[in-house]
């Protein structure tokens, strides 16, 4: 049930215009990295979950603000497979806003956190959710009044995703 749900998960993520990739340890989320990541970024990655310790990449890159880093790398709350979902929420010492300043978002979902649907997430939660929560469905997108469409505005115009 589990991997039918991070399938799910990871199919509609790629549908709404998302990276996406399912690693089993460190080493392959570090190598997932090397691919998405290139030499001039400028890298925020808060460092705070065992997940985020995990995340390597150049020294040069390292950016200790995110509002200066043009990639974000952070252990996200939590993803809904029905939509293809990545859920932030600033608990645990994180800026929310973190992800959706840089232009590319790398977001890390732990398997275990991967619900079926919006109404489940916000179930486990029950009358107390976090304070603040933001649901992010592939990369921003927004359109004039003439329907052009222009992706990045409003967030990130890259999103990736890694499910581990």
């Amino acid at each position: 049930m589990r991997n039918e749900l991070v399938d799910t998960f990871v199919q509609n993520a790629r549908k709404v215009a998302a990276e996406a990739f399912v690693v089993a340890d460190d080493g392959e989320l570090n190598r997932v990295l090397a691919q998405v990541l290139q030499p001039a970024d400028r890298v925020y990655c808060p460092g705070v979950t065992n997940r985020e310790k995990a995340v390597v990449f150049a020294p040069e890159q390292r950016c200790e603000d995110y509002r200066s880093a043009t990639v974000c790398v952070e252990e996200v709350f939590a993803g809904v497979a029905e939509t293809g979902s990545v859920v932030s929420s600033s608990g645990g010492g994180k800026a929310i806003q973190a992800g959706l300043v840089c232009a590319h978002h790398v977001a890390i979902v732990a398997q275990e956190n991967v619900m079926e649907s919006v109404a489940d997430f916000f179930t486990q939660w029950g009358a107390s959710p976090p304070t603040n929560i933001t649901f992010e469905t592939g990369p921003s997108r927004t359109a004039d009044i003439e329907l052009t469409l222009t992706i990045g505005v409003h967030g990130p115009g890259r999103l990736t995703v890694i499910v581990y």
